[in-house]
């Protein structure tokens, strides 16, 4: 079945157990993530992780894990990330056979119409397929003020709005930056605070640009000398060690779903277009070229490194130009060497 706009969150936050197949396609994989999330929050259950290529090896074994029972009795479901074509004939017979024990989530990226697993998830009444994309004007809105509820954060649609504006309207770089503001201002769904925009001033997402975009760019394409210049002119006492931080972790995740995109088989130049008015003009070229360096393995290492990184500047008296410094050439060391 393919549920509307409007009940898709009913779909997920009280999943029929009829259900034994989901399906979430489109461009906009951090939302396709987010209701794959709630999905299973409202499933109560744990996340059992299969890849594509061994289940085309195997289509069998996709019923088997469906079917099986936990080893600790509590409820799971299984997790295919990203699910190409190799899965389609283990589809067909998950819907065709005997109700499994647990139902299977597929998070699927940009599918054409004429997808095989497409065509059997919308046209059977015990699977569902969802297509997310990127939400604009008053929908982006709703979409900030959605993802806020669940950090503790109240905000007003004026608010809501220059948060999707900065973050390019992506829900998985929303989500990041409201968790980082709900941790400044000591919000929780316990303790909703109002989130106004002194705090994202201090610490949003639309702080991190111009230069520090540049950092983090001329890291991830292996400019050493360049970089080297640019962080010896940062003050020495200053604070901009986090915007370049937050700079860098967007532009991973900007880099990181379209990277895997392109190892499933995507053309280069198909991922590129479909970045659209999300992408400055000016910003393609640079990006391309990170597309072809980095691989989705070291993309996921970085993000790590970054995260802790963040966790260390903001928690320890430590200096932020040298921890900054040292990580940033780091990063463009590894990416000389690709």
């Amino acid at each position: 079945m393919k549920p509307s706009k409007q009940s898709i969150n009913r779909a997920v936050d009280q999943p029929n157990p009829e259900l034994r197949f989901y399906l979430f396609h489109g461009p906009d994989e951090a939302q396709s993530r987010a209701l794959a999330d709630r999905l299973l929050g409202a499933l109560g259950a744990t996340k059992f992780l299969m890849a594509a290529g061994a289940i085309g090896g195997d289509p069998a074994s996709l019923v088997d894990e469906a079917s099986a029972m936990s080893l600790f009795g509590g409820k799971r479901t299984v997790w295919i990330e990203p699910a190409t074509k190799d899965i389609e004939e283990a589809v067909a017979a998950l819907l065709d056979g005997p109700a499994p024990e647990n139902p299977v989530v597929a998070i699927g990226g940009p599918l054409p119409k004429s997808s095989a697993m497409l065509k059997l998830a919308e046209a059977s009444s015990q699977a569902l397929a969802f297509a997310s994309y990127a939400p604009e004007g008053a929908d982006a809105e709703r979409m900030v003020i959605d993802v806020a509820r669940r950090f503790g954060l109240k905000i007003s649609p004026a608010v809501a709005a220059r948060l999707a504006d900065s973050s390019g309207n992506d829900q998985a770089i929303v989500a990041q930056e409201l968790q980082k503001l709900a941790l400044y201002i000591g919000a929780s769904p316990q303790m909703p605070r109002e989130l106004d925009n002194a705090a994202i001033d201090d610490v949003g997402a639309d702080s991190a640009e111009g230069d520090f975009q540049r950092l983090a760019d001329l890291a991830l394409g292996g400019e050493m000398a360049e970089l080297a210049e640019e962080l010896a002119r940062l003050p020495a006492g200053g604070s901009e060690a986090i915007p370049v931080v937050r700079s860098l972790q967007r532009r991973l995740l900007m880099l990181a779903p379209a990277r895997a995109r392109i190892e499933r088989g995507d053309r280069v130049d198909a991922v590129m277009t479909s970045f659209g008015k999300t992408l400055f003009w000016k910003d393609k070229s640079k990006v391309q070229r990170m597309l072809t360096k980095w691989s989705a393995d070291d993309l996921a290492t970085i993000a790590e490194r970054v995260g802790k990184l963040e966790r260390s500047l903001m928690f320890s008296p430590a200096p932020e130009r040298e921890g900054l410094g040292e990580e940033l050439l780091a990063i463009a060391r590894k990416a000389r060497s690709l």
